[in-house]
């Protein structure tokens, strides 16, 4: 690779590192040209890209967008997978290859999220997390209950209304005095 093509490739890695809302480093040793194309394939669905950059070059761009907790991780095979859509989505398609290798595979080294640096288990408890999509459902759930019972209240409040004036009516007190009683005063000629 000349230098021009190395330069290349810190640019495209800074500019990757940009327009990621998360990145996760992993240890790709192992790993077979099918089993990377499966799991780009995979990752691609969930709007993340799993690439191998040289560490030197990987180092040169992290440091480039001030992405410094990245470079401890950046020994030894890595791959940097970028996330731009749901992070818990790539972080779950990835433990899930590794599940799939009874964890001989892909071991998480860590990470990069909201400028801050992601350990192993940092990782792997964002993998654990419900899809974007199933949070904004819960929050809306969550929302929407109680202005539920609130609609549902004030729809009662007229039929019950209703329901205590004809109480009040069927006791008689409804119009001001009590219905008289009825007497039997017949009296036979």
């Amino acid at each position: 690779m000349n230098r021009e093509q190395k330069a290349q490739v810190i640019q495209d890695v800074a500019g990757a590192l940009r327009e990621s809302s998360a990145v996760f480093a992993v240890d790709y040793r192992g790993i077979s040209v099918a089993q990377a194309a499966a799991l780009r394939t995979t990752l691609r669905g969930t709007d993340a890209t799993f690439t191998v950059v040289k560490n030197t070059l990987a180092e040169l761009a992290a440091g480039e967008v001030g992405a410094d907790g990245l470079k401890p991780l950046l020994k030894g095979p890595t791959a940097m997978t970028f996330v731009r859509g749901d992070a818990a989505a790539a972080a779950k398609a990835l433990r899930d290859f590794r599940r799939s290798t009874q964890n001989t595979l892909l071991e998480f080294k860590g990470g990069w999220m909201d400028g801050q640096a992601l350990s192993p288990e940092d990782v792997d408890a964002i993998a654990q997390l419900p899809s974007k999509e199933v949070l904004v459902g819960r929050l809306v759930g969550m929302i929407a209950s109680p202005l539920s019972g609130l609609v549902t209240a004030l729809n009662n409040l007229p039929a019950g209304l209703a329901r205590q004036l004809q109480q009040i009516a069927d006791q008689g007190l409804l119009g001001g005095a009590a219905a008289p009683a009825s007497t039997d005063s017949s009296t036979e000629e």
